[in-house]
This record gives structure tokens, C-alpha cells and sequence, in this order.
């Protein structure tokens, strides 16, 4: 008989034989999950709104579905939060802003739809960065998520909320968004897998957006195998979505082996590997030389319009973003938050001309990726080059020098969301208390070879089944 301590912290791959032989019920589990979760809230402040009674309803049907032998897959009846910029109808979704704090759909999102059709279980909306617009998750409106390694730490963000809370086992998994690196930043700095997929793939029919030609919508997850399965239940062609692309949905679980033999990894020096902490950089080069070790081959590839991106990146998500935000920034200024309310102001300051300039370069960063997967299978990468300082603090350390959090957070992830490649973060050690993670980034719609190479990584155990103390503790 399993504990409740058990149930919780398992992954979906190893929770759903079970409630598929109806071993345990998704009540059970659903009730275990939410006891958790609401007892570690206090101290974490992963969630902004829990639906107990709805999500016990719903674990209900999932249970009669299977007892009658209509089991719908690897996520029926798995209960699971999700960022709280998704919408779900008839619900508030707040954006962890003020002005949206009393906002209630009229519809689900796509990906919400997608869910309730796998017979997933809805239980709660996760904290965030306001309106997805950073990466320390320290809200002005609803309090900073706490890092489960680390309390005193940022889990990163702006899915700050759902790292916290897959780590914590306060859910099994769940969904987050990413523009600059919103879901590999704080799966990276949670110790958990995050996987950002090719742009069109999944919908942000139903996300608020924050940029729409960065935005992603995407699984963050105890395992690879439980994202390949979440990336299944997501991805699909969504005519309600005008960047959705209309390619067939692989059975990304089905190639997830582990064997990386002939693999050809590509590894960018100039930009990837430069200012980044000692610690990190020899934890992911010795996961490369794993890797190697297990068969795969490693080359150096140029990428020379790289030294372009962070200026590309920061003109795109600020035009946008300030365009999607500018008539509440004349009429209600003083409701957002001070940190994203400075972004949104001088967002409005770049021309025309700087904005279609900063496309012209993706689009030569586009062409420069592409001549490199011509060459590799995937590229490499640090997800982060720093590790999450404390909460509040907008400096952090780099190699012994002082240097700015926002900049350095996002330098490594922002290139996947110019290009629209698919990027996955997997975890590949720690340094003292906090883990690190590597990033994998591949050509368009080659998800499955990204989270193949990820599990080879994942049976190295970089982890060695360490988890938070406050799990120890709890």
C-alpha cells in the first residue's frame, strides 16, 4: 500500500500503470496531491487559487472512465496545476497582475480543452511573474514563490510557480510559457525538466501574451518521458491560433530510448560558453563528454549572427509586449508593478525601424541555425550561465563579479524563442544546495530527438536522488 509521501512523489510514467489497473484511484491521488500542496503553500506560495471540490469532481469521472475501460492514456486522471496566464472558462485567471485580478474567461484555452479531452485533472493555478514579464517570480501583488531547495531563493521565472511546485511534488506536472526562457529558466533553476517546443506546435489560443511572435506554451515535468507524454496531449494544428502549424503530432514518448550513439552534438564556444560560471560550465561539459562516452559524436559550430540575439530579443519582447500593454500604461500606470511597468515604458521608446531592423536579424539567426543542423543533430548548451540568487536581489555573482540578473538570466535561452527551435532543459548537477541545468536545442519540429538525448542524460542520474529539504522535512 503506497503512502500518501510515495503518491506524491511520483512521476506520471510511474503513476499511470497504476491508474490504469486501477491500483490507485485518481481521487486518492488527487486528494494526496492537494493535501500536500496546500499544507507546503504557506511556506512556497506556488499557487494563487486551488479548485479542490471541481478537481475531486473531476478525478471522479476520471475514475468511472477507467472503471468502465475507457482509459484515454498515460495522463488520465493525473492531477496537475497550471500557470496562471492559461485560461480556463469561468474562472479567474489573474496574470498575478492587479488589473487582471478579478479577470474571468469565457473560454478554455487550447491547451485547457486539450487537457480535460485526456481526461487530466485541473487542480489550481500557479504563481507567475506578473503578466510573464520576468524571471524572479517576485510578485508586487502575490508574494514571491519561494525555490523548494532554497527558500531564501528565486526559483527563476516566469513559470516561477510551476517549478516550485513540480519540484515540491505539489503537482505532477504542469504547464508553463516561455518568451526569453520562462520555462527552461525556472526548470533549470528547480531542478526538473522544461521543455520549450518548436513555435506553432503547441497553441497559446487562450495564454495571455506577452510577445506573439516569442511566446510558447509548454510541459514542465518530474521526468522526460512524463513531457514527452504532455507534449502528446498538447501539440496539434489549432486554426484558432494564427502562428499554429499544421504538422503531424509524433508519438514523442515512442522515442524516448536513451541511445545516442552516432549522435552528432554541436558546440558553440563564442556565444554559449562565454561568461559562464566555472561550476556550471564543468557540470555541462561533463554531461557532454557522457554523452560521448555513450557513442555520440561532438563538433564546433559558428553561429555568427548569435552576437545579435540579445539585441534582437530585447527590441522584439519589449515593442510587443509595450503594444499589448499600452492602453493600460496610459490609463492605469500605477497598477503594475514597478520592475515591469519600467520594461513596458521603454518599450515604447524603439522606432519602427530598430523593430523591423531586430527581424532581419532573427531571420539571419534563423538562416545561421540552420546551416549548423545541416552539420549536427543538436546543440548544447548551458540553460542558464548563473545560478538564482536570493529573492529580491537584482545582482548576482559570475565568477566573482557582480553583474545584472535580468541580462544574464536570459542570455542563453533567448535564442530559441528568435528562431522558434525547440529547446529542452534537463538537469545536470548542482552547485552547493542549488541545481543546474543543460539546455538541448534542435531543428524544427525534432522534439523527440531533443528528449531522446535528454533521457540519455536523465539515466545518468546528474540528481543522485537528492531532493529538497522541505520534502525531507514534510
Amino acid at each position: 500500500m503506497l503512502s500518501k509521501k510515495d503518491l506524491v512523489s511520483m512521476s506520471v510514467e510511474e503513476l499511470a500503470p497504476l491508474i490504469e489497473k486501477r491500483e490507485v484511484s485518481s481521487v486518492e491521488l488527487t486528494e494526496a496531491v492537494l493535501e500536500h500542496a496546500e499544507k507546503l503553500n504557506g511556506e512556497i506560495n506556488a499557487y494563487v487559487s486551488f479548485r479542490r471540490k471541481k478537481a475531486l469532481e473531476e478525478a471522479e469521472k476520471a475514475d468511472a472512465e477507467i472503471a468502465t475501460g475507457n482509459y484515454r492514456g498515460m495522463y488520465h486522471g493525473i492531477p496537475m496545476a497550471i500557470k496562471d496566464n492559461i485560461y480556463v472558462k469561468n474562472e479567474v485567471t489573474t496574470m498575478s497582475s492587479k488589473i487582471h485580478r478579478d479577470f474571468v474567461s469565457d473560454y478554455d484555452a487550447t491547451a485547457v480543452k486539450k487537457m480535460r479531452v485526456a481526461g487530466i485533472v485541473l487542480i489550481g493555478k500557479l504563481n507567475m511573474h506578473e503578466y510573464a514579464w520576468g524571471i524572479t517570480n517576485n510578485s508586487p501583488h502575490f508574494g514571491p514563490v519561494k525555490n523548494p531547495w532554497n527558500l531564501k531563493k528565486a526559483p527563476g521565472g516566469s513559470s516561477g510557480g510551476s517549478g516550485a511546485a513540480v519540484v515540491a511534488d505539489m503537482t505532477v506536472a504542469t504547464l508553463g510559457t516561455d518568451t526569453a526562457g520562462s520555462i527552461r529558466i525556472p526548470s533549470s533553476a528547480c531542478g526538473i525538466v522544461g521543455l520549450k517546443p518548436t513555435h506553432g506546435l503547441v497553441s497559446k489560443y487562450g495564454v495571455y501574451p506577452l510577445s506573439w511572435t516569442l511566446d510558447h506554451i509548454g510541459p514542465m515535468t518530474k521526468t522526460v518521458k512524463d513531457a514527452a507524454g504532455l507534449l502528446e496531449v498538447l501539440a496539434g494544428f489549432d486554426k484558432n491560433d494564427p502562428t499554429s502549424v499544421d504538422v503531424p503530432v509524433e508519438k514523442y514518448t515512442e522515442q524516448v530510448k536513451g541511445d545516442v550513439k552516432g549522435l552528432v552534438i554541436g558546440i558553440e564556444e563564442d556565444f554559449f560558453f562565454n561568461r559562464v560560471d566555472a561550476t556550471v560550465e564543468k557540470l555541462v561539459r561533463n554531461t557532454i563528454q557522457q554523452l560521448a562516452d555513450l557513442g555520440a559524436k561532438v563538433e564546433p559550430v559558428k553561429i555568427p549572427a548569435l552576437k545579435y540575439a540579445e539585441y534582437a530579443e530585447l527590441v522584439t519582447s519589449l515593442s510587443e509586449a509595450s503594444t499589448i500593454h499600452h492602453r493600460h500604461l496610459i490609463a492605469r500606470p500605477d497598477d503594475f508593478g514597478h520592475d515591469i511597468r519600467m520594461l513596458f515604458e521603454l518599450g515604447e521608446l524603439f522606432t519602427a525601424v530598430e523593430y523591423l531592423q531586430a527581424q532581419q536579424l532573427r531571420r539571419q539567426l534563423k538562416q545561421d541555425f540552420e546551416k549548423a543542423f545541416a552539420q549536427i543533430d543538436v546543440l548544447i548548451a548551458p540553460t542558464l550561465p548563473i545560478v538564482m540568487p536570493d529573492i529580491g536581489d537584482n545582482l548576482v555573482d559570475l565568477n566573482g563579479e557582480q553583474v545584472d540578473l535580468v541580462e544574464h538570466t536570459i542570455r542563453l535561452t533567448g535564442p530559441a524563442n528568435l528562431t522558434g527551435l525547440p529547446a529542452l532543459s534537463v538537469p545536470c548537477g548542482f552547485k552547493g544546495d542549488m541545481p543546474v541545468g543543460l539546455q538541448i536545442i534542435g531543428p524544427a519540429f525534432k522534439e523527440g530527438t531533443l528528449l531522446n538525448v535528454g533521457f540519455a542524460i536523465e539515466q545518468t542520474n546528474p540528481l543522485k536522488g537528492r531532493k529538497p529539504e522541505i520534502l525531507v522535512s514534510n
